[in-house]
């Protein structure tokens, strides 16, 4: 009895021969994202209706979705955050969700690092002056001897921190479930959330979306930040309140900004993309040659595991 499986990742286009012969094996039939773009939610609809998988990316799985899903098992994020699935809906459906947890940490914690820099020594704008024959210069901020705010620290966070090291930053972390014995080993100290903002120069977003940490950071949060200090967000838009944040920017309260997530992606008409003090990124912090193949064979894996009857290596729900 063979199986069809939708795949819509983009990325996962550029290296789906290295997993053919794993999915043919498994006797799945493969339909991959006709669009070349995320999906929308009606097109997802009635590509859905017989597929027995689906291995998704940021495209929405919505109730909607899932109803119209008659015969599928199981949802194969290839990422980690599952903000874009309906996962009440799944659990109505016995249909089960898993996930690739730290398949994409270091290349998102890498790029993090690049947003940092990049902010703080204005390294974009001056490309772009440079590229308009204009040789102005900017003076920013060294990195050295900062003190690093971390709000979340999972994997992504705490290879970060690991990243960073050589900049003998002080560093401070705040997570709902701190890791007391990770901190003492590496000599970092959790502190309550306000105190973050407070103290850091630089402060890093590595947590996922929720109805609790959307808008966790707005105009409260960023008020109680450093005028030098900068805010980085490589996790998921919705997590900080982009109109204050602009509001922010613009007014020169905070030094600057990194994003790579947006909450409407791409923006549209966003006054965000205006701001020479932002630097902005298009949702790549997973995207590199390492990460896209080993989140494709973990969500592969997964795939197969459920269809089979077998219990996946990284089950949600």
């Amino acid at each position: 009895m063979g199986f069809k499986v939708l795949i819509t990742p983009r990325s996962f286009e550029h290296i789906k021969d290295k997993f053919w012969g794993l999915l043919k094996d498994a006797e799945i039939e493969v339909v991959m994202n006709p669009y070349g773009r995320v999906i929308k939610e009606d097109e997802m609809v009635e590509l859905v209706r017989d597929m027995d998988g689906i291995i998704v990316g940021i495209d929405p799985i919505t109730k909607k979705v899932i109803d119209n899903a008659r015969k599928l098992k199981v949802i194969s994020k290839y990422g980690v955050g599952v903000d874009n699935i309906d996962l009440e809906a799944a659990k109505e459906r016995n249909i089960v969700v898993t996930n690739t947890p730290n398949a994409n940490s270091n290349a998102v914690a890498e790029l993090t690092v690049g947003l940092i820099i990049s902010v703080l020594r204005n390294i974009p704008l001056s490309d772009r002056r440079v590229r308009e024959k204009k040789w102005d210069r900017f003076i920013g901020y060294e990195l050295y001897g900062k003190t690093l705010g971390v709000i979340g620290t999972g994997s992504i966070g705490k290879r970060v921190i690991k990243l960073l090291r050589g900049f003998d930053l002080n560093i401070l972390c705040y997570d709902k479930f701190p890791d007391y014995e990770w901190a003492e080993k590496e000599n970092v100290k959790y502190v309550d959330f306000n105190e973050l903002l407070k103290r850091s120069d630089i402060i890093t977003i590595h947590i996922p979306l929720t109805e609790e940490t959307r808008h966790l950071i707005s105009e409260r949060e960023l008020s109680l930040m450093k005028k030098t200090a900068i805010i980085i967000n490589t996790s998921r838009g919705g997590i900080i309140n982009e109109e204050d944040l602009y509001k922010f920017l613009k007014e020169e309260k905070i030094y600057g900004a990194g994003l790579d997530v947006l909450e409407d992606e791409p923006p549209k008409n966003s006054p965000l993309i205006e701001l020479n003090n932002l630097v902005i990124t298009s949702h790549i912090g997973a995207h590199t040659q390492e990460s896209i193949e080993n989140m494709a064979f973990i969500a592969v894996d997964n795939l197969i595991s459920v269809l089979k009857g077998k219990e996946p290596k990284f089950r949600v729900c």
